[in-house]
């Protein structure tokens, strides 16, 4: 059962940094629309980084509520949303 927990915080945690991420990097040409899919990114991107994190720094007790799985959720989720806002969209 913590494991879920822990899962659904990093998927409510990743959704945040999304919106924050859409907050600081503003841009003029965005259609509307894009809160959806940023926070949807925010979340796949916490979840990842989540597993990964727990993976790394906590091999023979993975738990989700842990430090390294906290870490790794917000890390990958603002390197993922900073790269959609920024990186990606000045390509297209």
């Amino acid at each position: 059962m913590q494991n879920w927990i822990g899962i659904a915080i990093w998927i409510v945690m990743g959704a945040a940094i999304g919106l924050l991420m859409r907050a600081a990097i503003s841009r003029p040409e965005e259609q509307p629309g894009h809160a959806q899919v940023i926070m949807l990114l925010g979340a796949f991107a916490a979840v990842i980084g989540g597993m990964l994190g727990v993976g790394i720094f906590h091999l023979f007790d993975p738990l989700a509520l842990s430090i390294g799985g906290m870490l790794g959720a917000v890390a990958f989720s603002v390197l993922m949303t900073f790269i959609y806002r920024w990186g990606l969209r000045t390509l297209i």
